[in-house]
């Protein structure tokens, strides 16, 4: 039978405890793209193995059945998948022996899977004992096991090219050099495609992980020692549907907001501060793991000073009565109201007051306010 006529291009032999193995090396050969120079040169299609004879279901006792015969004549190759399990098995050393009557015993290739070459233990041997039988010419073998690199993966792919090339009679390190470089290429693809994916994993988690939220104050207004420090400022945040609050006791301290949602981060938040003596600041400022919030002191808690000179024994209001506040004049009006306004920097808790009357009190405390009353003597 000439070449071009044979219907397969190989016929796999095996025992049916090896049959994993069958099927991958069957998948193995029939899409192993071959290198375009060999391919021209030789005239092959760039899969050239195939199709391959692979029988996936577990053998009858007997004889070779008719149909078996029909198709090893019509295979090119015989591959042996080679084991202790093939070796003990009376089926592979009849395909074997017949493969071998038919004169093609040059065709016949060896796949060592499990297992010693030549071992003479029964237990480890991997050849059919009909090798011998049949006196056949010394053989090796593509061993999967053959420890030439440090990576067991790499010697199976060395193993698979060098049937491959007795297969096709080339050279072994025609196609290997090629192979390994498509290797190379393969596991740097895998790797940057593991790598992204791990990185993306990464960063879905990154962006899911709740994140704390820490918000500190720092006063605008001018500093001024004689007023009294910052004192349970509370501090409310506002995300969508929810609100967190928390108070801050002092001005050095920081407060933090725990567990907020990561898809907030960096999104505009809603955040209120309310504190004695100082404006209400009501904004919306970008959320980041660290906030400073500004805040101001109320200019009229300690500087507008309001009270009414008050007669008790006449039961009236003195206007027009001059009066002395730390140093500054002041008239008050025709209610005996006196107001007076006095810069942030300098204001005070306590003003000195004096008046062309006398007074019962000699000190104003702040804040005080329009019902604040100062009574004459």
């Amino acid at each position: 039978m000439k070449a071009q006529e044979f219907k397969y291009f190989a016929f796999i032999s095996y025992n049916s405890k090896d049959i994993e193995w069958g099927k991958r090396l069957q998948r193995k050969l029939e899409h192993y793209r071959m290198p375009s120079t060999l391919c021209s040169e030789h005239g092959w299609e760039r899969i050239p193995i195939k199709p391959v004879f692979f029988a996936p279901t577990d053998i009858q006792p007997g004889g070779l059945s008719q149909e078996l015969q029909e198709r090893l004549t019509a295979s090119r190759n015989l591959i042996v998948i080679c084991s202790p399990n093939s070796a003990k098995s009376d089926w592979v050393g009849k395909e074997i022996e017949f493969f071998h009557q038919l004169g093609r015993t040059k065709d016949i290739h060896f796949f060592i899977v499990e297992g010693e070459p030549h071992s003479g233990n029964p237990d480890t041997e991997c050849f059919n004992p009909v090798v011998n039988t049949l006196g056949l010419p010394e053989i090796l073998g593509a061993n999967i096991h053959e420890k030439i690199y440090p990576f067991p993966w790499l010697n199976r792919e060395r193993a698979y090219v060098q049937l491959i090339s007795k297969l096709l009679n080339v050279e072994f390190d025609t196609i290997w050099k090629r192979h390994k470089r498509q290797l190379i290429r393969k596991i740097i693809a895998w790797t940057a495609g593991i790598m992204l994916v791990v990185a993306a994993l990464i960063a879905v988690k990154v962006n899911n992980q709740p994140i704390d939220a820490c918000v500190s104050l720092h006063e605008t207004s001018t500093h001024n020692n004689n007023l009294p420090p910052l004192k349970d400022a509370v501090v409310t945040l506002e995300l969508d549907n929810k609100t967190e609050t928390d108070t801050l006791h002092t001005m050095d301290e920081q407060l933090i907001f725990k567990n907020i949602p990561h898809k907030f981060l960096n999104k505009k938040v809603h955040l209120t501060v309310t504190c004695p003596n100082f404006q209400t600041t009501d904004t919306s400022m970008i959320l980041t793991k660290n906030m400073t919030v500004h805040i101001a002191r109320d200019p009229m808690v300690f500087g507008q000073i309001k009270f009414r000179i008050y007669n008790p024994n006449t039961e009236q209001y003195l206007s027009n009565i001059e009066v002395m506040i730390d140093g500054h004049t002041v008239i008050s009006d025709e209610t005996g109201l006196v107001s007076f306004s006095i810069p942030l920097e300098s204001q005070k808790k306590t003003y000195p007051v004096s008046a062309s009357i006398p007074l019962h009190e000699d000190s104003i405390y702040m804040p005080c306010g329009d019902s604040y009353h100062i009574f004459t003597k």
